[in-house]
């Protein structure tokens, strides 16, 4: 895991990886929520929108990717 970000609630974390993946976890539980491909490298960074419905990542392969949580 490269980056970590919690949703603004608490209730949502999101991690990206070095395997290219961007994955939703439930803080409570800890149980997998989802997970998004779409980066051909590794995910940098990755960041909730204030509202907590969109995420952002960024990834070594140079591009920004917005997702909307599931």
């Amino acid at each position: 895991m490269i980056s970590v970000a919690f949703s603004p609630n608490g209730a949502i974390v999101v991690t990206g990886s070095r395997d290219s993946l961007v994955q939703f976890w439930e803080t409570h539980t800890g149980q997998l929520i989802t997970t998004l491909k779409g980066h051909t490298a590794g995910v940098n960074n990755v960041v909730f929108s204030p509202d907590g419905n969109t995420i952002a990542s960024g990834s070594h392969d140079g591009t920004i990717l917005l997702w909307e949580l599931p």
